[in-house]
């Protein structure tokens, strides 16, 4: 399987993520720090081993998945025509685990900030980069707004995932707010995410039984 450039830049990142990994691993203490309230306190532990190294197994995994849709969907041909957007999602993906993968770690280094606050920027950015690539998704089986009415209808699939573009962006500009008001944070992250999610679902059956 030949990897693009995309693919090689994503698995070097992966690559270094680890590597990093192992050179931080003896300063580490034996319980890391892996979860925090949204007060921002820490309530969750992990284990030495799998508190440095979870991250970096889950970012391989999504990685090789992330390559591997665009080779296995039946429809790949319309994939290739967001090719671009969707390269730019993988790797904004994999960014944003780095990102949280330094905030975890710096954590547990014995730095303290306000960990909601600095995750804030990361969502948001990713929540924009999911709407820019949804609003360029042409019809496949994995990825954009799948639902039994966006895949049996190209009709009902663009104006879904033209609609879907803007609140997906919409999300990331209201998930800022969470800098300057980080104890109602992670709800400003999940609210208008399911919100969206849910409004949608129901937009794209509304529209197929318009037809």
């Amino acid at each position: 399987m030949k990897l693009r450039k995309i693919e090689i830049a994503s698995l070097v990142l992966v690559l270094l993520t680890f590597v990093g990994a192992v050179l931080v691993y003896p300063y580490l203490p034996d319980q890391i720090a892996s979860h925090w309230g949204i007060n921002g306190e820490v309530n969750g532990y992990m284990g030495k081993f799998w508190g440095v190294y979870l991250l970096p197994f889950i970012m391989l995994g999504c990685a090789i998945l992330f390559f591997a849709v665009p080779r296995i969907d039946p429809k790949k041909q319309n994939i290739q025509k967001f090719e671009k957007y969707y390269d730019w999602f993988v790797l904004t993906f994999l960014l944003f685990f780095v990102y949280i993968y330094k905030l975890i770690i710096f954590w547990n280094l014995g730095y303290q900030f306000d960990m909601m606050r600095l995750m804030v920027p990361a969502f948001a950015l990713l929540f924009y980069v999911l709407g820019i690539m949804v609003s360029h998704a042409e019809p496949n089986w994995f990825i954009g707004i799948r639902t039994p009415w966006t895949l049996s209808s190209e009709d009902v699939w663009y104006k879904t995932h033209k609609l879907g573009g803007k609140l997906f962006r919409a999300v990331a500009v209201i998930s800022l707010l969470g800098v300057v008001i980080p104890q109602y944070a992670i709800w400003l992250i999940v609210l208008p995410t399911l919100a969206v999610t849910l409004y949608l679902v129901v937009y794209s059956y509304l529209e197929y039984h318009k037809q």
